[in-house]
Order: C-alpha cells, then structure tokens, then sequence
C-alpha cells in the first residue's frame, strides 16, 4: 500500500514535509484555510479541503480511510484544539488503523527556565495563555485511541521565512533583554524529525525539535545583517522595542531546549546544527 499522509493544516512546515513526502512517491492530502491556498497545493498535487471552525470536513472518514500516517499543525484557539473539537470522533475511529499520529506542538509548553535546560521530562509550566491552550491540545492528542507523537519545536525558519528576509525587508529590528535565549530549528530539519519518527514509532512520545544552538535574538538579526553585507540594525532594549502583546510574549519565556532525544531515539543528525550554517545555506539557494 503506498503511504499516504492526512494533514490537518498544510502551513510552511507541513507542505515542506509533504513536497518531500511526494517526491518519495508518497500520496498527500490534507487542510487548508482559503481557495487560493487550495489550488496552491492542487499544484504540488496535494488534495486540499477547506476547514476551519465553521467548515466540517463531511468526507473525513472516507479520507481517513486512505490515509496510513496522520499529522496536525493546527493550533489550538481560545476554543481549544479545532481539529479535536470538530473531528475526535473521526479520528479515534481511524486511530487503531492508522501507521502514525503526530502533533505539533511549541517549546512554549516548559515556559520560563530563566535560562535553563529542558528536555521531554521536564515539568509543563506554561506562562501565557497560547502555552496553556498548547498543554491542553497536547492531552487532547495523548488521550487518542492510539496516542499521537508530540513534537515540541522551536522557533521556525528556512527559505522564505527567516532573519534573511527581516533584514532585506527593512523589519528587523535587535531587541535586547540581557541573558535572553531562544532555541530555533530549520524547517528541512523539522522534516527529517517526523521522517525519522515515521520510521520507529513510538505512540505517546514527545519530542524537541531545536537545533544545537540557542541564541539571543539580536545575535541572529546580526550574522544574517553581515551575510547580506547589511549594517547590523542598533540595538533596542525590550522596554523601548514597542512590541505588540504577543510579540512581547515571547520574551516572556527563556530557556535552553535539549534536543538530545531525537538523536539518541530517532538518529536524527541535523542538517543545521545552527542559524550559522542555516542561514548560510539559505542564501546560498537563492533565498
């Protein structure tokens, strides 16, 4: 039987894994929000439906009967998880059956380390409200028939969506907040990641998606300011960055996320180990 993936939500991580998916003659079909990004990815030769909150999906266990894997990247609202909300049923059905289930999930969940190391056993202690909802969203996909992978990434970036762009498009700003640490992690890794966990399931897992190198923010707008032979923008302390609330939330948080596991469980060896070598090759590409 050809493998076959059902995403919930086809965003930029996920039509990353798909187009990599396709090109090893997997079938893919999945979810978006709007008809210009339904034939987007008619184009790439992915079966989109439309669904949100107010669009049920009425053909979902005839697809779901196709599908061998299952992915969600929807995240969950100030409702809850939409895509549990309007299809548990479905997809507890389909769960027993199915190859795989994964979740994606954000490193939001560990909340504040004041510049600590987390790893999968640590404690959930989200300190806004999107990490809650993110907690809760993860139990949601836990309590499956057949449990789902849960993968916790961090800071997401690849071509097209990067420091690279910020820079080039006059947004980047360096906000400073002394002893500030952020984890980020390629999208091509992001896909190598599920790839992996496809291959040695393990329902019920929880994974890190990060690279090996958490940064201060300031520090990449920087390194990608000298790749474009760009002045580095000043520097700004947080207090004067007039960040918008949920911008502002980020730097609520501060950690340092192992990644150890998807390693030692997945052999995972990344493809960018840091935005040092990412960027890099991101420019190089043309991006």
């Amino acid at each position: 039987m050809k493998p076959h993936l059902f995403c919930f939500g086809l965003g930029y991580s996920a039509t990353y894994l798909a187009r990599q998916l396709i090109a090893k003659g997997w079938q893919v079909t999945g979810t978006c929000r709007s008809r210009d990004h339904q034939i987007e990815l008619s184009r790439l030769g992915i079966e989109a439906h439309l669904f949100d909150r107010d669009h049920r999906i009425g053909s979902l266990p005839e697809l779901l009967s196709r599908a061998t894997h299952l992915l969600s990247s929807v995240p969950p609202d100030e409702k809850g998880d939409p895509v549990l909300d309007m299809h548990r049923t479905e997809i507890d059905a389909a769960a027993p059956r199915l190859a795989w289930i994964g979740y994606l999930s954000t490193t939001g969940v560990y909340g504040n380390r004041d510049g600590g190391w987390v790893d999968e056993m640590s404690e959930l202690a989200p300190t806004g409200e999107r990490g809650r909802r993110r907690v809760a969203a993860e139990r949601g996909w836990l309590a499956l028939s057949q449990p789902a992978h849960l993968f916790r990434l961090a800071g997401i970036y690849g071509p097209g969506s990067s420091a690279l762009d910020t820079v080039r498009e006059g947004r980047a700003k360096r906000i400073v907040k002394p002893g500030q640490i952020f984890s980020r992690i390629h999208v091509a890794d992001i896909a190598q990641v599920l790839e992996a966990s496809m291959a040695r399931p393990h329902p019920g897992a929880a994974y890190n998606v990060c690279d090996d190198d958490p940064a201060p923010p300031s520090d990449v707008i920087a390194f990608a300011a000298a790749l474009l032979n760009r002045p580095s923008p000043p520097e700004i302390p947080i207090e004067q960055a007039e960040l918008s609330p949920m911008a502002r939330s980020f730097y609520d948080d501060n950690k340092r996320v192992s990644n150890s596991r998807i390693k030692r469980e997945l052999g995972v060896a990344l493809h960018y180990p840091s935005y040092r070598v990412g960027l890099p090759a991101i420019l190089g590409a043309g991006g």
